[in-house]
């Protein structure tokens, strides 16, 4: 005998249903780009579950599953940009607001029941397959982008107000962020040596690259704006987007706090550039440096 539902919990069984058949083509997608055999293994086993899980739910709402097509395509996009490590974390947190639903009902579904232990099941898994090449190298990234952050924030705030003119701030930025650059992969590969990591071109590579990525994004405004003050202005709120941007990333990624992170980089940052700005106007007005 069929047990009758109302609307409420016919949408919200709908709602699981639709997510199920959603992840099962994300997993599916992101099964056939993961280079390690055994990890497409485990990815397809996993959303071959979230398949089964779907049909259970078909059985009761007698309707066909609406897989969300742009969020499939969305978080696809993502696994090629950010890594499959990103994406799955961000699914697994879906999970866990899943598995309040599947508590309320419960009682009305004993499949529930099974499900909720393959979906930890899932979590543990994934968990043990996760060794993307770029998280390995999230120290390297690190080192390049906050030393980019700190270094160029203060020499383009402190050339804004020395000599007041986006052009030479800009052309200086550039000259010293591709000299920093260099400098700073070569010190990242020779000190990744000195420690015996086989491994030390790859990462003063991921060091140099976050380097001068961050390095174009900050000296932009000063290309694009003729006033050099909006274009500080500009620049620092760049700043503050790529802290938030990068830490959420590996926040997500490596389930490291995300709030603590931030806010300690954009004080620094910030704190630098505010030196920096003061320095600038100093060295314009008492030693009469002008350009």
């Amino acid at each position: 005998e069929e047990i009758s539902m109302d609307k409420k919990l016919k949408k919200a069984l709908l709602n699981m249903q639709n997510a199920e058949m959603t992840e099962y083509y994300i997993y599916s997608n992101l099964a056939k780009k993961v280079k390690s055999k055994e990890d497409a293994e485990i990815l397809q086993r996993i959303a071959d579950e979230e398949y089964a899980h779907a049909k259970i739910w078909e059985g009761y709402t007698k309707e066909q599953s609406k897989p969300n097509k742009a969020k499939i395509g969305w978080y696809t996009f993502l696994a090629t940009v950010l890594g499959y490590t990103f994406v799955l974390k961000k699914m697994e947190q879906g999970e866990d607001n899943a598995q309040k639903t599947y508590d309320l009902l419960f009682k009305t579904y004993p499949e529930t029941k099974t499900i909720i232990e393959e979906e930890k099941s899932h979590e543990e898994e994934l968990l043990n397959m996760l060794d993307e090449e770029k998280l390995q190298y999230v120290g390297a990234m690190v080192l390049g982008l906050n030393d980019a952050l700190v270094e160029l924030s203060g020499t383009l705030a402190g050339l804004t107000f020395a000599t007041a003119q986006s052009s030479f701030v800009a052309l200086s930025g550039l000259i010293t962020g591709i000299a920093a650059t260099l400098s700073m992969s070569c010190s990242n590969y020779l000190a990744e040596k000195a420690d015996g990591n086989k491994n030390a071109l790859k990462s003063s590579i991921y060091t140099g690259f976050a380097y001068l990525i961050t390095v174009a994004l900050m000296v932009i405004p000063y290309l694009l704006l003729d006033n050099v003050y909006v274009a500080l202005g500009v620049m620092l709120a760049i700043v503050v987007l790529i802290i938030l941007v990068f830490n959420y990333y590996i926040s997500v990624a490596k389930n490291l706090p995300f709030k603590k992170r931030f806010l300690e980089m954009v004080v620094i940052s910030l704190s630098v550039a505010a030196i920096s700005f003061v320095i600038g106007l100093l060295v314009k007005r008492f030693l009469g440096i002008d350009v």
